[in-house]
């Protein structure tokens, strides 16, 4: 192996160490649960950053897959593999309908029409008898992977019990999810996407059918989400209405802007700060979203180009 070559697999290496170690010092269920949000986060800045398209409507991708998978799963009893695979089906599927209405569109109209057909998956939810309406579809079961693997066991581990068959199941999910975005983000296809981003026009006049690039990516990132989302389900044995709220979607676009649009890392750390937040100000009500959204207002003003944005361009200017 080359110099060259070590350090482009360096990052992947600390990642995967890391990765396994993680729930040796932070409660398993937690963490699975960021996973999922980075993830979901990862996949919304494929179509923002990259594509520069605005959606305020993703919660329907990660929410509607979580209550197919889980429905799947519960009803059906579908192996855990089986029935994320149809969530993530079903999102890309949902994902082309709604890209057909909406790719045509730009800008904040784009985002309205994105916006307006979630709401329409929300209502949907509410009013379905299969997604336990309010009370949301509860006690799915975790399941044996491929017949197996009993992902609802635990290890004991000096004196805790901890997940760990979920835990890693989850990890090369996420992982998995990651390294394809990485990879289409450094392919033809991404360089071609950034291209339309920075001038559509351009992009037209050379002879890319900019609409299908965009179509495409949007697909791409409605799959993705769908697949964090149909993970979290398992994770925490619920689907309810807050997957497929608007105010999920907000939240994507939240960390998106928080970690560093444009970005493959930014995304992450804007996830792991937005949920360790939450978590840590969950005892103070309603005033979460007052302290998040005063995070979000420094952080913008200290970091225009959000927190791994900001660091990747200072240390270019330095080196």
């Amino acid at each position: 192996m080359t110099q060259s070559n070590s350090t482009n697999y360096l990052p992947w290496i600390i990642t995967l160490v890391v990765g396994v170690l993680v729930p040796f010092g932070v409660y398993p269920v937690f963490a699975m649960e960021v996973l999922c949000f980075a993830l979901f986060a990862c996949a919304f800045n494929l179509l923002l950053g990259f594509g520069g398209l605005l959606s305020f409507g993703h919660a329907a991708f990660f929410g509607g897959a979580a209550y197919v998978a889980g429905y799947a799963m519960k009803e059906w009893g579908w192996t855990p593999e089986l029935g994320i695979l149809l969530g993530t089906a079903s999102a890309a599927l949902l994902g082309l309908i709604f890209g057909f209405i909406a790719i045509r569109r730009q800008g904040i109209y784009f985002a309205m029409v994105t916006l307006a057909l979630a709401q329409i998956v929300f209502f949907l939810c509410i009013e379905s008898s299969f997604t336990g309406g309010e009370d949301g579809l509860q006690g799915i079961p975790q399941g044996r992977l491929f017949g197996l693997i009993d992902l609802s066991a635990t290890t004991l581990v000096g004196e805790r019990q901890l997940p760990l068959h979920l835990y890693y199941f989850v990890l090369s999910i996420v992982l998995g999810g990651y390294w394809l975005i990485w990879r289409l983000v450094n392919s033809p296809f991404g360089t071609v996407l950034k291209a339309i981003r920075e001038n559509e026009a351009r992009a037209l006049s050379l002879g890319y059918r900019v609409e299908r690039f965009k179509l495409f990516a949007f697909v791409l990132s409605a799959a993705l989400a769908g697949l964090a989302g149909a993970t979290k389900a398992l994770v925490m044995q619920l689907a309810s209405l807050t997957d497929v709220n608007w105010h999920t979607s907000g939240e994507v676009v939240l960390m998106t802007l928080v970690g560093g649009m444009g970005t493959l890392a930014g995304p992450v750390v804007g996830a792991i700060t937005i949920r360790v937040l939450h978590s840590e100000l969950a005892s103070q009500g309603s005033w979460v979203t007052v302290y998040i959204g005063a995070v979000f207002v420094l952080c913008v003003m200290a970091f225009r180009r959000g927190m791994v944005g900001e660091l990747a361009y200072r240390l270019k200017r330095t080196l």
